[in-house]
């Protein structure tokens, strides 16, 4: 419980906190990101493949 408390009040809790909700947020992104790419490639390479 301590650690919770140290987690939520002081500024090094707080600023590690901050740092771990930024990383989550950076994780989301670039999977949100790289799946939407290998999609439009996929597209992309099944376009090229039908025009041979």
């Amino acid at each position: 419980m301590h650690a919770l408390k140290d987690l939520f009040t002081s500024d090094v809790g707080l600023m590690s906190l901050g740092g771990i909700v930024f990383m989550l947020g950076m994780a989301a992104f670039f999977v949100r990101y790289f799946l939407k790419h290998i999609q439009e490639d996929g597209e992309r390479a099944e376009a090229a493949a039908r025009r041979r």
